[in-house]
């Protein structure tokens, strides 16, 4: 019983060392979908920016999180939209955040 949890414990811990690069990343082999075209409705109110929404990875399949409205954390606030970007080990993750 011992060595099944031991080896079960070494395939974790190989299976992350290979999914997530030195830099912390998460890696998937296949890329997100086409981005959705989302309806943008009218802001709540003064001051919101729409937030586009974006593919997350959810371990198994690529599924969508809805676009939002959003007050910027402070004047000339911008928001660069959450992305996929691809390299040498495959597609990872960029979050969405205000510059």
């Amino acid at each position: 019983m011992k060595l099944l949890s031991a080896a079960a414990i070494l395939a974790a811990s190989v299976f992350a060392t290979a999914c997530a690069g030195t830099s912390g990343r998460v890696y998937v082999r296949t890329g997100p979908p086409p981005v959705r075209a989302e309806i943008v409705g009218v802001a709540p109110g003064p001051g919101y920016v729409w937030v586009p929404g974006y593919y997350n990875y959810s371990g198994r399949d690529y599924v969508w999180v809805g676009g939002r409205w959003d007050r910027p954390p402070r004047a000339r606030a911008r928001w660069v939209p959450a992305h996929w970007e691809r390299d040498g080990h495959g597609y990872y993750f960029v979050d969405g955040h205000w510059r």
